[in-house]
């Protein structure tokens, strides 16, 4: 029976479980920085950084194929310089950092799909764009694995100012020099879960594993460890069963992924404790005398 199941979910190859495995690595690292990111009113930004890393990552294919060091270092740098680009610009103009992003998101797009097209092939734009996760190898799963590891050391090393500057970002800056670092230090953690992303899920579907379970999660409890844990389930589960569902249907694994991701917040935002329809039809508790 056992085998029958593996055979039937596809596990029983060795590149299914490989991806089984970076659908959980993902989850682990992306889903608490999309809570994060909800909780900061900054959910548009990881879907901006998203397509920032693709210029970094197609030079870096120009200069070395698709070699994970060079499309990892590249991408990396991207993110980090457009996030760097829209902080300078929203310090020093009257522009906000959400419009510079807007703008360095497009223009990014932009560009990387030109390199890409220019001097890449029609299979090669695919890859980048939607990734590849049933062809990752053991190199990629422990980039992953390292990326995955350093989120978790670098949100609780972060944990009170990134807290804080969720309720109070002002009042943090008057009392402390670790917002500064603990804003930068975060964007660094949007970037490299991107990148990870981008290796499996491609730069137009990175961006899923972090924020649709992060949204649904925000449904089911209005607190914070909770909803973290929701949110790491949500993303392993939908991961997992967005793998299966892609084996046994032959669709497309990336956006199979995210429609399921997507097909859970529709049911959330109709069931959950948060949801429109427990809002409006089901009468809240009032508080004993």
């Amino acid at each position: 029976m056992f085998e029958a199941l593996l055979a039937a979910t596809g596990l029983e190859f060795d590149f299914m479980r490989r991806a089984a495995l970076a659908c959980v690595l993902l989850a682990l690292g992306a889903a608490p920085v999309g809570v994060l990111l909800m909780l900061r009113r900054m959910s548009l930004m990881g879907d901006a950084m998203s397509h920032a890393i693709l210029p970094g990552a197609a030079l870096g294919y120009l200069l070395a194929g698709l070699s994970l060091p060079a499309l990892t270092l590249g991408g990396v740098l991207g993110g980090l310089v457009v996030a760097a680009a829209a902080g300078a610009v929203a310090r020093h103009t009257v522009l906000r950092e959400d419009a510079a992003l807007a703008v360095f998101y497009l223009v990014s797009l932009a560009l990387g799909v030109l390199i890409l097209s220019v001097r890449g092939t029609q299979v090669d734009l695919l890859h980048v764009l939607f990734g590849s996760v049933l062809a990752l190898d053991e190199a990629a799963l422990g980039l992953l694995a390292a990326v995955a590891l350093a989120t978790v050391a670098g949100l609780a090393l972060l944990w009170r100012p990134l807290i804080l500057e969720c309720v109070d970002p002002s009042f943090l800056r008057g009392v402390s020099r670790w917002g500064a670092v603990a804003h930068q230090g975060f964007l660094a953690l949007v970037v490299v879960n991107l990148v990870a992303s981008f290796h499996a899920l491609g730069t137009l579907m990175a961006v899923g594993l972090m924020m649709l379970p992060a949204a649904a999660a925000r449904l089911w409890t209005r607190r914070l460890q909770p909803m973290l844990a929701v949110a790491v389930a949500t993303g392993v589960a939908g991961g997992l069963l967005g793998l299966v569902l892609s084996y046994a249907a032959d669709w497309p694994t990336s956006p199979t992924i995210v429609l399921l991701l997507g097909a859970w917040y529709a049911i959330s935002l109709l069931l959950a404790p948060q949801g429109w329809w427990r809002q409006r039809r089901v009468p809240p508790r009032h508080l004993r005398g």
